[in-house]
């Protein structure tokens, strides 16, 4: 069988307060019901899935994992993306971001901080009472008002911001590690990990962490025109969860890469349901199986054009499409023969 798993689907898009999409159970009856095989569960509200819960409690993730199994489906990972935006937050974001986390702890960047670390800690045991592998989430970021060098930034700048943001994540990698779970950081525009090159300054400034690791996304490398085929040539062996997302960008002689302020429907960079876009996901899938990606591929739906349940219905078999069960065997093996040193000396015509 493949190492891909899958169909998944992240459902932080699809949650709601109308059923099915209110509760973590009819959510999993939803979700099977289109064939998918795993959910992506965010942990933001206490409601839909007790991330504190299932950090002190076994029996909570064991009754969690059953409910899910009756459905039909597993979870393939939590995602902490809004509480890891808020480990790192530029005071200019702090009103913004504010809304990501409890509302008494709005106007106290300190305290919401203090608050995002602790969400993360427990989430790395909340996964390993799951028995889960990878975890997703968001690094923050203190430079990215600074991602334009205009004017030019001090000497330094750049290092002491990544110093800074591996001084706050080190010790939540290190709870990860512990809990044996991989902590995945989406690289994404908004981030400090918004590309290649990003990952690799953090990298060094955590010490290569062994936790420290990739949810890859094609869609974010459509929209600042990076190569995402050459993206997993380079960082294969760090990318360890995926993101199933379309994007398209068309630029225009009125607006490029940075969208001129535009809604998501005018801009050229847009996100796109499954098969709308322009990410060619026959390529990836044969990249992540060339390296031997045995991680989930899950959707992740958003569109500017086209609603979330005819996305959600139309990417289940889309994602099944393209997966790929590896080949066991070279195609060319029934033309071979037994081979020896000696053998292989007499085809080289090399004499004894």
């Amino acid at each position: 069988m493949t190492g891909i798993k899958g169909p998944a689907i992240f459902l932080a898009q699809f949650l709601a307060d109308e059923a099915p999409f209110n509760r973590l159970d009819t959510m999993a009856q939803w979700a099977a019901s289109l064939g998918y095989k795993g959910i992506q569960v965010p942990t933001s509200d206490s409601q839909f899935f007790d991330l504190k819960k299932a950090a002190e409690s076994q029996a909570y993730c064991d009754d969690v994992r059953g409910i899910c199994a009756e459905a039909g489906v597993e979870i393939t990972e939590l995602s902490t993306h809004l509480q890891g935006q808020l480990v790192a937050v530029h005071p200019a974001y702090d009103e913004l971001f504010d809304n990501f986390a409890p509302a008494a702890l709005a106007g106290n960047p300190k305290a919401r901080t203090e608050w995002a670390i602790d969400q993360l800690k427990l989430a790395a045991k909340a996964s390993q009472r799951l028995g889960l592998k990878a975890h997703a989430t968001f690094s923050g970021a203190l430079l990215w008002h600074l991602v334009y060098p205009w004017p030019q930034r001090p000497a330094g700048l750049v290092e002491q911001g990544f110093a800074e943001l591996a001084r706050r994540w080190r010790p939540i990698l290190d709870a990860f590690d512990e809990a044996d779970v991989d902590l995945c950081y989406e690289i994404h525009p908004g981030e400090d990990l918004h590309d290649g090159a990003s990952f690799e300054r953090f990298l060094a400034a955590v010490d290569n962490h062994p936790r420290a690791n990739i949810l890859f996304d094609p869609s974010h490398f459509v929209l600042q025109q990076l190569d995402y085929l050459d993206f997993i040539d380079r960082y294969h062996d760090r990318i360890r969860m995926f993101h199933v997302k379309d994007a398209e960008f068309n630029p225009n002689g009125r607006s490029g890469v940075y969208g001129g302020y535009e809604d998501w429907v005018n801009r050229p960079g847009r996100f796109r349901s499954l098969g709308d876009g322009q990410v060619d996901f026959k390529a990836i899938f044969s990249k992540l199986t060339q390296y031997d990606f045995k991680g989930w591929a899950v959707l992740e739906w958003e569109c500017c054009l086209k609603d979330a349940e005819q996305g959600a219905a139309e990417g289940a078999a889309f994602i099944k499409e393209r997966m790929i069960t590896k080949a066991a065997r070279s195609f060319d093996d029934f033309a071979g023969g037994n081979t020896s040193e000696a053998r292989n000396r007499r085809i080289l015509g090399l004499s004894d």
